[in-house]
């Protein structure tokens, strides 16, 4: 079966045909750094990780951009704010921030969160603030094309003229009578509510560091335009996909494409986007009080299980978070994992090699995982493939049938790779670790006196021993095999 991925612009599954045999090029939008990255943006970088990592392993090459907006109104507001709040109370001070430092420090806050869930880093990562010149030079071929025009009211505001495009709406297939007013700028230099800055002429109310020189004087990049010029400096102007959460079809999405289309580039071939997270069925809103954070949901489970949760749908489809979600997430993972600690045990093996060999010479996943993850990413019908290897592992090894133990680790470690389970954070000590190795010499030395112990029939000494450990979090498991332990999750 042939790769095929939804397409939104189209609205159908269709096959994937790279431009460049061998190659993808990928571009999919990051992060406004004007605030503590929620659940949505997590989401979005993991469904995208797994795109990335299941292309890899499908033996592209794949180039991947996800860019940083660090200059926008909220990020301006917000430094604004810190001025107008500065105080010292009860001995406590409050800093002001500029605006650069604060879009800094939330940009550190999104890569430490998508480090620690596994995600792992783009190609390249390019900040909006960085590509001034390929902006300025969009918009004066969209000037030059008829695409654009300064904004008549001496503002330095620089419009996209909705109406002189006629795709505009191609990728929501919206009239343009039917959308809303843009309001992303003044409306007084417009010539029809709809059209969207390109360029945003400096306000006397702003830093002058928030604003750069150009032809139609000072000011700064429009949300959409960012993007467009991003895209095309390190993909070209024709590439193959381009990706974001669902809330970014409209206007971003669409007024990217409409630039980028009438400045005669090809730019995206499929354009994919993620579903919204839910909290019980309903909308996430401050307002309600129904909101988690992904450092809420950290503090509640390891970034494994938290990774689990936020990658097992269908990446097109709503994922609800409920309570018990994350105690869910946690008994596959343990399932998974249990599993994986059995196997090796059983092969007398560690992630190390303790025999001098590789947990397994297959890193293929069963034919099942593949065409799940070949049809759209399909998460949900891959993860049912990896829990049936699991199954069948485990019955395995009831029948000591090692042969196949040994194959079905090698496939679960190849389908928790392609999901980035292995990647995200680990709470304890892995077992490619020297503090792993040094905790299990230490561990063996208990077992190995709670075996004599059980040998003597001293069954009150056996107890204590186990106790003791599991007192400090390791479990001891005993089996036909011997007795083996593992860190409380």
């Amino acid at each position: 079966m042939s790769l095929r991925f939804y397409d939104t612009k189209t609205a159908s599954v269709r096959d994937f045909q790279p431009i460049t045999d061998g190659e993808v090029k990928l571009y999919y939008c990051g992060a406004t750094v004007q605030g503590m990255p929620h659940v949505g943006h997590v989401r979005s970088a993991i469904v995208f990780d797994i795109l990335v990592r299941w292309l890899e392993y499908r033996g592209f090459a794949v180039t991947t951009v996800r860019n940083v907006t660090d200059i926008d109104d909220k990020i301006l507001e917000k430094s604004a704010a810190s001025f107008a709040e500065d105080f010292e109370e009860d001995g406590n001070y409050k800093p002001r921030e500029l605006w650069f430092a604060l879009a800094y420090r939330f940009e550190q806050e999104f890569a430490r969160a998508y480090g620690t869930l596994g995600v792992r880093r783009p190609t390249y990562e390019p900040r909006a603030t960085g590509h001034i010149p390929e902006m300025h030079e969009l918009i004066e071929t969209l000037i030059d094309r008829g695409h654009a025009y300064p904004s008549s009211d001496g503002s330095g505001d620089v419009y996209f003229d909705v109406r002189s495009f006629s795709e505009y709406g191609a990728l929501t297939r919206q009239k343009v009578e039917d959308m809303q007013a843009a309001t992303d700028a003044d409306p007084r230099g417009k010539r029809d509510p709809r059209d969207f800055a390109l360029w945003k002429g400096h306000k006397d109310t702003d830093p002058q560091t928030a604003s750069w020189p150009s032809r139609w004087g000072r000011g700064r990049p429009g949300w959409h335009l960012e993007c467009s010029a991003m895209a095309s400096k390190y993909l070209g102007e024709h590439f193959d996909i381009h990706g974001g959460g669902l809330d970014l079809r409209f206007p971003h999405h669409e007024n990217e494409l409409a630039q980028s289309a009438a400045a005669g580039h090809g730019f995206a071939n499929f354009w994919m986007h993620n579903g919204m997270v839910t909290y019980a069925g309903e909308k996430m809103s401050k307002s309600i009080g129904n909101t988690i954070s992904p450092q809420e949901m950290l503090d509640q489970a390891p970034a494994r299980v938290v990774r689990y949760f936020l990658g097992q749908a269908q990446y097109r489809s709503q994922l609800d978070y409920r309570p018990d979600s994350l105690s869910e997430a946690a008994s596959a993972v343990e399932r998974i994992d249990t599993f994986i600690s059995n196997a090796r045990y059983r092969l007398e093996i560690r992630a190390e090699g303790v025999d001098g060999t590789a947990d397994s010479g297959v890193s293929e996943v069963p034919e099942a995982f593949g065409i799940a993850m070949d049809d759209d990413l399909n998460v949900p019908q891959a993860l049912a493939a990896l829990h049936e290897t699991v199954r069948l592992g485990n019955a395995a090894m009831d029948q000591h049938d090692n042969q196949t133990v040994a194959l079905a680790l090698s496939q679960v470690l190849a389908m928790t790779a392609v999901l980035g389970f292995d990647d995200a954070q680990q709470d304890s000590p892995s077992e490619d670790g020297s503090a792993y190795r040094a905790l299990d010499q230490l561990v063996q030395v208990q077992l190995a006196q709670r075996a004599e112990a059980r040998a003597a029939k001293d069954w009150a000494r056996s107890d204590e021993i186990r106790d003791t450990l599991a007192s400090v979090g390791i479990t001891v498991v005993d089996s036909a095999d011997g007795m083996r332990w593992s860190l409380d999750k």
